[in-house]
């Protein structure tokens, strides 16, 4: 990708800010019934912090015998390990040769469906549109995530262009509200506006 391309990208994903902000709020107003709203179901979903103190450990040491059967059912078939319990479900295979190992998929299946039970998703019956909003809600909140991230990494260095775009791209400020605020004119707010995306750019490639 060249070095244009690379930046218009950056600034393209910068633009969607406000929008992605926007389809968040609507997201978390989301209601899954009985009172339980996407937010609330995304607050309440302990299975990543599980997985991060897990990860670390060896599996003998907090699986038992048939749990390790399970594991290794997946390790052989499984080619992702996907974070969305919607697509950890889909990321199972269905059909599979080995009759011992189908039935250890079809139980892994099982067990992944009794965790969207216990979590009241089945109080509707389009389950596939509740999952498919949380995975959404939770892909909107890692990219906001990441947007801010580097605004601050550029704030420590270069704070006068990371307000310039966030009065920009994030409280949506024009180039005419710019040059009332700052009392500069049109051609030095084009010029600055420039400088500060390319400054971005370098650090979201």
């Amino acid at each position: 990708m060249t070095r244009k391309r690379t930046k218009q990208t950056a600034i393209e994903q910068l633009s969607q800010y406000r929008q992605k902000q926007a389809r968040l709020q609507v997201l978390s107003t989301y209601s899954v019934g009985a009172g339980i709203t996407v937010s609330r179901l995304n607050e309440d979903d302990q299975l990543q912090e599980l997985h991060a103190k897990l990860r670390g450990l060896p599996s003998y040491m907090y699986l038992n015998k048939h749990e390790l059967k399970l594991e290794q059912a997946a390790n052989a078939y499984m080619t992702r390990y996907p974070a969305g319990i919607k697509a950890q479900k889909r990321a199972v295979p269905v059909n599979v040769m080995d009759d011992e190992y189908h039935e250890l998929l079809q139980e892994l299946r099982d067990k992944i469906q009794k965790v969207i039970a216990a979590r009241g998703y089945e109080v509707r019956d389009d389950i596939d549109a509740v999952l498919d909003r949380l995975a959404e809600f939770q892909d909107l909140q890692a990219d906001i995530q990441r947007l801010d991230f580097i605004l601050e990494r550029l704030q420590e260095y270069k704070p006068y262009e990371a307000t310039l775009l966030r009065w920009i791209y994030i409280d949506g400020l024009d180039q005419n509200d710019l040059v009332e605020k700052l009392d500069v004119s049109e051609s030095t707010i084009r010029r600055r506006i420039k400088k500060a995306e390319r400054e971005y750019a370098l650090l979201a490639r």
